[in-house]
């Protein structure tokens, strides 16, 4: 895990810790997430399996449909489609 993984998970566990559980006692249990996993999962594993650039950008897009309107259910973050390097595995 490079820098710039380290820092974005980070702040997604800081998010977790902190933000999500304001946000569920001002809004009520019911405000969570409607994908499983929910969108902070998400985002931790999609920045882990490809990286801080790619990764965000799916967490990003992932979030922009987590609304009343959006989907819900299961959603899990896309396969890493690069090729491996030979007799890496």
């Amino acid at each position: 895990m490079n820098i710039a993984q380290a820092m974005m998970c980070g702040g997604i566990r800081l998010y977790r810790a902190v933000v999500s559980p304001l946000l569920h006692g001002v809004l009520g249990p019911g405000c969570g997430c409607r994908f499983s996993p929910t969108c902070s999962e998400y985002a931790l594993e999609a920045v882990r399996r490809h990286g801080a650039a790619r990764g965000g950008w799916l967490a990003v897009r992932r979030v922009c449909r987590c609304h009343p309107w959006g989907g819900a259910g299961l959603d899990p973050v896309p396969p890493d489609s690069s090729p491996r390097p030979i007799g890496k595995f």
